[in-house]
């Protein structure tokens, strides 16, 4: 069946904060010239695949809508008091914060909820947002982006028209916006078809675990943010757990543990379980209830390791590109700022009939955001020598150099590459879940309230079927059974006894730790059909 056509100035890919920013700021610039503009989303809506820590600096919500507070913008708890805190396992000393790293005058806020406020916003200009669409792959012709396709509706798992077929539509546009988040399917197409990071460090990336808990009243304490190095992970791999107060007694626990760990053996889920058995941790748990469960990659990498943000016809922004703050745990703000930058520069573009918003880039370099990112670049990259020289050489370029080392630490390698072979390492032994502050994975899974039809296809991709038990099992033990912090990957027997891969995709709560961390990058993640996927409320 022919795909259907739509034709817009501006498409968006993704209504996270700095899609919906890039929107919002370029109908605020072109008022007077009737740009049409649309917002695509994967979600069921806007919001319900939306993981973050988080605690926002109001920055760039200030410059994008300066008038935000008189608007009942879900941003209620201020960051009252804090402290960052380095855990053996049973005990925990106070560590100095630095006061650039501070969170005075910052937010604990539900990121999905923020977004939801700035979708009504933006609708409110205009734009029009279109959730539950996936898209697939970006249209190109003549070396030029000139749109996006949605995926098509109905197939049935063997790739067949069912009952409900409907084609995808291609949406044509003169710019695309690519927000898609941490290692976007259509970003990462765009960003090898035209070698934007050919210049770059490699991207290493986190993975982020996270819980909403409903906790005692008199273990609340509204305003507290709290982050912790150390235990569980020491020099195993670099990490940290955070705990923040928000409103309505809940309160927000996770774990973020760097993709570029060696050990096979190591699952990121179960050191998060670890890190909630810690006294700190528990004590705060302790009588409460959990509510809701995610995970989401995140860039680590700093400046050196961004990508060129534009290409012809279109534009990266967000964590497509990858800004975000290692030490000061800062993303949405560089998201918003990013978003407000592109926007003047596709504008200009659209104005000159131009093919590339080349202005993006000179603009970035000139701006807060960057000057802000180049000033940590070094830090994430120092832990790679051990967490006690990480914690040294962040002391030594926060209080001595002040941001200004005249070198830049660069990764060679891919958190994939540095993955090494299960005969160098024991197996981790992890203790059995109490049901009670510690939860297994497919519990875990149900709370993050997965939409997913059993008949469609599998969104999880793998290019040669025989790696993962040749290669994966045979040397690294399986390890997409233990990075992957939903149970999806498991190793089952068949009729003949013979260990093959099983691939529970209704389980995906798309983390993309899989397209990121398989050995042999043979497992590919693509979107599934439009509105699959987790059903986040508080994330």
């Amino acid at each position: 069946m022919p795909k259907d056509v739509m034709h817009y100035d501006v498409v968006v890919v993704g209504a996270g904060p700095a899609g919906l920013a890039t929107a919002i700021h370029l109908r605020q610039l072109s008022q007077a010239h009737n740009l049409t503009i649309a917002v695509i989303e994967k979600g069921s809506n806007v919001g319900a695949n939306i993981v973050s820590g988080c605690v926002m600096d109001p920055r760039g919500l200030d410059e994008l809508i300066p008038e935000w507070r008189d608007l009942d913008f879900p941003i209620k708890t201020p960051v009252i008091e804090e402290q960052i805190r380095f855990l053996s396992k049973n005990s925990s000393i106070k560590l100095p914060l630095p006061k650039k790293w501070a969170n005075s005058g910052n937010y604990i806020i539900s990121l999905s909820k923020l977004c939801r406020r700035l979708a009504e916003y933006a609708e409110d200009l205009g734009i029009e947002i279109y959730p539950g669409f996936a898209i697939t792959h970006a249209i190109i012709e003549n070396e030029k982006v000139i749109g996006v396709v949605t995926g098509d509706v109905g197939i049935d798992k063997d790739g067949n028209p069912g009952l409900n077929y409907q084609p995808g539509i291609e949406i044509r546009a003169r710019q695309v916006v690519l927000a898609e988040g941490s290692r976007g399917s259509v970003s990462k197409q765009i960003i090898q078809k035209f070698n934007l990071e050919n210049q770059s460090s490699s991207q290493t990336f986190g993975l982020g675990i996270k819980e909403i808990w409903q906790v005692d009243s008199s273990l609340y304490k509204p305003g507290l943010v709290s982050h912790y190095l150390g235990y569980p992970l020491y020099n195993s791999a670099y990490g940290g757990g955070f705990v923040y107060h928000l409103e309505d007694n809940l309160v927000s626990v996770g774990l973020v543990t760097a993709l570029d760990y060696p050990n096979p053996y190591l699952s990121p889920y179960e050191e998060f379980q670890k890190f909630k058995l810690h006294k700190d941790i528990c004590q705060v748990l302790n009588g409460g209830k959990r509510i809701e469960y995610g995970a989401r990659v995140i860039n680590e990498s700093g400046t050196q390791a961004l990508p060129k943000l534009t290409f012809p016809g279109g534009v990266l922004v967000g964590d497509s590109a990858g800004f975000v703050n290692v030490p000061k745990v800062k993303g949405v703000h560089y998201a918003i700022k990013s978003g407000m930058l592109a926007a003047t520069a596709v504008f200009l573009a659209l104005k000159e009939n131009k093919n590339e918003a080349n202005q993006y880039q000179s603009l970035l370099y000139s701006s807060w955001l960057y000057k802000d990112l180049y000033a940590v670049r070094n830090i994430r990259p120092a832990f790679n020598f051990g967490l006690y020289f990480g914690l040294i050489y962040a002391a030594l370029d926060y209080y001595l150099l002040n941001g200004k080392a005249p070198w830049t630490f660069r990764d060679k390698l891919a958190d994939n590459q540095k993955l090494q072979q299960k005969i160098k390492f024991k197996p981790i032994s992890y203790a059995p879940s109490d049901g009670r502050i510690t939860f297994d994975r497919t519990s875990s899974v149900y709370l993050a309230n997965i939409n997913f039809t059993e008949n469609e296809p599998c969104h999880l991709q793998l290019k040669d079927t025989k790696i993962p038990i040749a290669v994966n099992l045979a040397n690294y033990a399986m390890p997409e059974t233990r990075y992957c912090p939903a149970a999806v990957y498991e190793i089952v027997q068949n009729q003949q006894g013979a260990d093959i891969l099983q691939i529970n995709a209704a389980n995906c709560i798309h983390c993309k730790a899989c397209d990121i961390k398989d050995p042999t990058q043979n497992i590919t993640w693509v979107p599934p059909c439009g509105g699959s996927g987790p059903q986040y409320s508080n994330m």
